[in-house]
């Protein structure tokens, strides 16, 4: 089975877009759950 690596180059830069966009997300988010459970506490 050949790789078309011509894939794997459109593919890459889309991936590391939603990686980083996950990971800046993710962050927001349990700060914000932190926060919240503070708040109550």
């Amino acid at each position: 089975m050949d790789i078309d690596f011509r894939v794997a180059i459109v593919l890459a830069p889309i991936a590391v877009a939603a990686g980083w966009a996950a990971f800046n997300i993710g962050a927001a988010a349990i700060r914000q759950v932190q926060n919240f459970l503070n708040r109550e506490a």
